[in-house]
């Protein structure tokens, strides 16, 4: 194998894992806006269950009215 070929291969593989990276960073982003939009539903989900359970403890209260 001539100096020409092996640069050549070398140069062809290094344009493939930057493509591969490209991709993979592409999925990244992806992933990072899903997990973002999970953790805000669940900030949403935490937040009507603490309200729900704060007004059951106010109706336990002895003397409580509504």
């Amino acid at each position: 194998m001539s100096m020409t070929e092996k640069l050549w291969d070398a140069l062809t593989t290094v344009i493939r894992m930057n493509d591969k990276v490209i991709a993979t960073a592409a999925r990244l982003d992806t992933q990072q806006t899903r997990l973002e939009d999970l953790t805000a539903r669940v900030i949403r989900l935490e937040t009507a269950l603490e309200l729900g359970m704060a007004v059951q403890v106010r109706r336990a209260l002895p003397g409580a009215t509504e």
